[in-house]
């Protein structure tokens, strides 16, 4: 099968197109077809390699392999077609259409990828393509988790930053089905894209400091690490959240302090990958809750110009690699 292979950390061009050996299901696991993954700042970052670029260094790069990924085939969200199951198989059959999060197991740039059947995979959606359910499997899992982390609750005042990011367009629509009145913040040229999502208010970012605004909220999510606890601090109810889905050291230790003190506190962590929250959220895709927001699209072979594209910092949503471009079982 073919697959986009990373041997070692550096720039895009250190993704290289290769034919390994087509992976073969065990008793518990489903072969899935792949027809669409997405490329991430996870991705990127991990492509990356380096102290800038991942978070809690050193440990995250022991975690993922030294002087080289530990494995080759990068890329955690995906959708496909079930090729194969294993005989203890009972979840799936051959033919269902799936999507899935393959963790820290990785593997979605490629043709084929094998999973536990009680992995992170469900039913895909049956009104989005493979495309628009692809980016659903971490994107929208990441944000659901976060806010829930959040202890979200309707007549809440939520900001979002990163709201145009692959998270945030997901928490911007989850907010909103939880009641929250939602406040986002991104560029000016996705002002009123990001309005359009449903945030109530939108903050142009090049134009204004929204903590400079007399104005508390009761959860700050900030999608893309780009703020911190100090600086949003006073811009929090004496209850609130600073929620942070990209972790660093800083973070941890303001976690483990505002744990113990009272008041507004620091949320951050690793999002888990569930079936269960994939369903949950295939129902809200299917109740017209939810949609999926896609920037560019790219080949499997151009995988390196989706990450060239992808490391500027400006993509809107999701970018997707198409792997299986013949399958004519897709709406798209």
């Amino acid at each position: 099968m073919k697959a986009i292979i990373c041997t070692q950390y550096g720039s895009p061009d250190v993704l290289q197109l290769r034919e390994v050996e087509k992976p073969v299901p065990k008793n518990n696991e489903i072969l899935i077809q792949i027809v669409a993954a997405t490329v991430t700042a996870g991705d990127a970052r991990l492509r990356n390699g380096s102290r800038k670029s991942l978070p809690l260094w050193p440990f995250s790069k022991l975690a993922i392999g030294l002087r080289k990924p530990r494995k080759a085939i990068l890329g955690v969200e995906l959708a496909g077609e079930v090729e194969a199951v294993g005989r203890d198989v009972t979840r799936f059959k051959r033919g269902d259409q799936v999507f899935a999060s393959s963790g820290f197991g990785f593997g979605a740039y490629a043709e084929y990828l094998a999973m536990p059947e009680n992995g992170a995979v469900a039913l895909k959606p049956v009104n989005m393509s493979h495309e628009e359910a692809a980016a659903v499997a971490v994107g929208a899992a990441t944000a659901l988790y976060f806010l829930r982390k959040g202890n979200i609750q309707s007549g809440q005042k939520v900001l979002i930053y990163g709201a145009s990011g692959a998270v945030g367009t997901y928490a911007i629509q989850l907010a909103k089905y939880f009641g929250a009145e939602v406040t986002g913040v991104c560029s000016t040229a996705n002002v009123e894209w990001v309005k359009s999502l449903g945030a109530d208010e939108v903050i142009d970012y090049t134009k204004e400091d929204f903590t400079e605004r007399n104005v508390a909220y009761d959860i700050i999510f900030d999608t893309v690490g780009k703020t911190s606890f100090s600086r949003c601090k006073g811009s929090l109810k004496q209850k609130g959240s600073y929620v942070q889905a990209v972790m660093n050291y800083v973070q941890v230790a303001q976690l483990l302090w505002t744990s113990v003190v009272g008041g507004k506190k620091v949320i951050s962590g690793v999002a888990s990958d569930k079936a269960e929250h994939l369903n949950y959220l295939k129902e809200l895709v299917e109740a017209g809750k939810l949609q999926s927001v896609i920037d560019r699209r790219y080949s499997l072979e151009q995988a390196a110009e989706a990450h060239e594209y992808v490391d500027k910092g400006h993509k809107k949503g999701n970018v997707i690699l198409t792997v299986w471009r013949d399958f004519d079982g897709d709406k798209s």
